[in-house]
């Protein structure tokens, strides 16, 4: 390995070069306490920038193993390190001076979840530390102007390393806060199985956002507070006993005026299937991690997904036992969505009426008596909801707002006023009664099928420079084919699409071979990355902008495949 006055001998030789000159710089150098690899040069100063890894010894770093030993409090301190290291790093961003990306300083900057990410990474075993970050080689036109570069290396990074890397920067107390919070949240998480519930929601959370682009609290909303009648106590290992709403496992339908806080409820327990850092109003908004929110989606693809539970006899006689399309409609889109819900393992569906196909969710009484069931194709979610349950255990939390046929079937019932929860299922129960629900006669349908296999793609496997590419959180591209995620409304972050994009083209290499089905290789895959995280399915090198995503976003990308994947 060279040395830091090897590095630092090299810019002055290769100052004023061809930017080309700046390759010779690749390779690690042993700084003060630290490694500096410089593991990927950017072609020119407009490109995309430089690749370096910064690493920490564990016996430099000093960190005690206390705060990494299991996965839980792994991931909660190497969130706190990378949210440490970019807000330091933006101090020195630009400060270095040149053309195009020149002097910048970019790494992962986590948003208000706590995920698992690529970014830091510390070794269970030996404690050491990796921080991956991009670095714009400075550069005036196409002239290297390494000593800006050498202002960065080192003077800007030591500082960020100095106070962000080693364990006596930090009081213990913040890092004990950190993983102990992360601890409680799992607590709850494996307390909702215990207790029978779907969801807890913690008394004093907030739960609005300040505005629809912006993920952190409201200032002055109203905090939650549980009903008395659902109010349950969680004795949490660090922070002791609290309490809150606990929704139990069953139907849960949540109504009320518009603007009074139905959806907010909905959209924070859809996003309780991850941690939330400290200071969001959601730390203890915890929901079955399982959990899927489900809505209609026009225009999407389907892979010949069983749908028979929610739609048969279609006048075209097509198959909903292997439903095709590449322009879905509302209810078929919805149908597919459900089913697909299943194959991943979801055991609760969060449903917002607002986003709902009409037509999928419910058939009045005068719509049954004018159009008979002998010539209506769809079988509305409510004939099904009470069966998911009993056959499958699948809960159903549900907002309402116009439709009451759903009090029928709800075992609980909540109104939200002014952003307040009542509970009002014997009142709704009772009011039901004047509004009997005509129920047609209903085989029971069963579990649907999954056999969908993927045949293998020789094109594909011959081609070694697959493109891949994602935008926000929107959607991905695979050799220019995109696969349309806006409506996957649980990912929250552009890091678990790159992760996505990088899986998809795994699977198509690895997996998918005429013999497994789709959700025998996800299934697969996903065991190998709970216990190689980022090496299951990344080849050559793992990169610093990517982040885990669900098993549950696995199976809805690649079900959104238009070309990319032939299901059998």
């Amino acid at each position: 390995m060279k040395s830091a006055t090897d590095l630092r001998n090299l810019l002055r030789q290769i100052d004023h070069k061809s930017y080309p000159a700046y390759k010779d710089t690749r390779g690690k150098y042993q700084f003060d306490k630290y490694i500096l690899s410089i593991d990927h040069v950017q072609g020119d100063p407009f490109a995309a920038p430089s690749r370096v890894s910064l690493i920490v010894p564990g016996n430099f770093n000093g960190f005690d193993r206390y705060f990494y030993e299991t996965e839980v409090k792994r991931i909660a301190f190497e969130d706190l390190l990378l949210r440490k290291m970019a807000a330091k790093i933006r101090d020195f961003s630009f400060q270095a001076k040149g053309s195009g990306k020149s002097g910048l300083l970019s790494i992962s900057t986590p948003k208000q979840e706590v995920l698992n990410r690529s970014a830091c990474v510390i070794n269970p075993e030996n404690g050491e530390l990796t921080v991956k970050m991009e670095i714009g080689f400075p550069a005036n036109g196409r002239t290297i102007n390494a000593r800006e570069l050498e202002k960065i290396l080192f003077d800007f990074l030591p500082v960020c390393v100095k106070q962000t890397l080693f364990q006596a920067s930090y009081n213990r107390a913040e890092l004990e806060r950190k993983v102990h919070l992360a601890e409680d949240q799992q607590y709850i998480r494996e307390q909702l199985k215990a207790q029978g519930l779907a969801a807890f929601v913690a008394n004093g959370s907030i739960l609005p956002r300040k505005s629809g682009v912006s993920a952190i609290p409201m200032k002055e909303a109203v905090a939650f507070i549980s009903p008395e009648s659902m109010e349950v106590i969680m004795e949490l290992p660090h922070k002791g006993a609290i309490k809150g709403m606990g929704i139990k496992k069953g139907i849960t339908l949540i109504v009320g005026g518009g603007y009074h806080g139905k959806s907010t409820l909905l959209k924070a327990l859809e996003l309780g299937v991850y941690n939330h850092v400290e200071g969001d109003g959601r730390e203890y908004v915890i929901t079955d991690d399982s959990a899927v929110k489900l809505r209609a989606e026009d225009g999407r693809s389907i892979q010949k997904a069983d749908i028979s539970m929610f739609i048969r006899n279609l006048p075209n006689g097509r198959d909903t036992e292997q439903f095709y399309t590449e322009d879905a409609s509302g209810s078929t889109s919805q149908a597919a969505n459900t089913v697909e819900a299943i194959e991943a393992g979801s055991k609760v569906f969060l449903i917002d009426e607002d986003t709902s196909a009409t037509n999928f969710m419910i058939r009045d009484e005068l719509m049954q008596r004018v159009v008979h069931r002998d010539v209506e194709p769809i079988i509305p979610f409510i004939d099904r909801v009470q069966e998911l349950y009993d056959n499958q255990g699948i809960s159903t939390i549900l907002v309402a707002g116009s439709s009451g046929s759903y009090f029928h079937k709800a075992g609980c019932i909540l109104q939200m006023n002014r952003y307040r929860p009542f509970e009002i299922t014997a009142l709704a129960k009772k009011e039901a009664e004047n509004f009997p629900l005509v129920m047609e006669h209903l085989e029971q349908a069963g579990a649907p099928s999954f056999d969908r296999k993927v045949r293998r793609d020789m094109a594909f496997l011959k081609n070694d420079r697959i493109k891949t590419k994602s935008m926000s959180v929107e959607s991905i591209s695979i050799n220019k084919e995109v696969i349309d995620l806006r409506l996957v409304e649980q990912l929250v972050d552009n890091e678990q699409l790159v992760a996505i994009a990088q899986i998809a083209v795994y699977m198509k290499r690895h997996m998918f071979d005429d013999r497994k089905t789709l959700g025998e290789a996800v299934e697969l895959l996903y065991a190998q990355i709970e216990k190689k995280g980022f090496f299951a399915f990344c080849e050559g090198g793992v990169p610093g902008n990517m982040a885990i995503p669900r098993k549950q976003e696995i199976y809805a990308a690649l079900n959104r495949c238009r070309g990319l994947l032939k299901v059998e």
